[in-house]
């Protein structure tokens, strides 16, 4: 079973360069906007992660710019998780605009420990969550 979080956004004129396209970086935020409500979906808090002393943090990003997103565009993020190992997810996401695919990623996110940026296992709770729904 794969199950697929979607995430609604519409591109505004922050998002874009001078000629009104989003800008290349900004479909990264994009993809962490949708990750950080799929967890809060999932009531997976990152201050609740912090306080105990882990954090996830992007450690790889691959991203094909299909095609371009412009302003006032409503945009559907679609992701999901296709792997996870004891101290690492791997993120399928995807950006649409209607029909139409204009952007890939796959993202990949490392569990560290935040006193000494070192790799750590996931926590069970939240291991134990992202297996309920990948």
């Amino acid at each position: 079973m794969t199950t697929e979080f979607n995430w609604p956004i519409r591109v505004y004129y922050e998002d874009t360069d001078a000629g009104g396209v989003v800008y290349h970086a900004n479909y990264l935020r994009f993809y962490e906007r949708a990750r950080t409500e799929w967890l809060n979906h999932l009531q997976i808090k990152h201050v609740d992660m912090l306080a105990s002393g882990v954090a996830f943090v992007v450690s790889k990003a691959d991203i094909d710019y299909l095609k371009p997103a412009t302003l006032n565009d409503e945009l559907m993020i679609k992701s999901t998780i296709t792997k996870t190992t004891p101290a690492r997810i791997i993120f399928q996401q995807a950006i649409w605009r209607g029909e139409l695919l204009i952007n890939r990623a796959t993202i990949y996110v490392a569990c560290l420990k935040t006193d000494t940026f070192s790799p750590c296992r996931i926590p069970k709770t939240i291991k134990e969550e992202f297996q309920r729904v990948s």
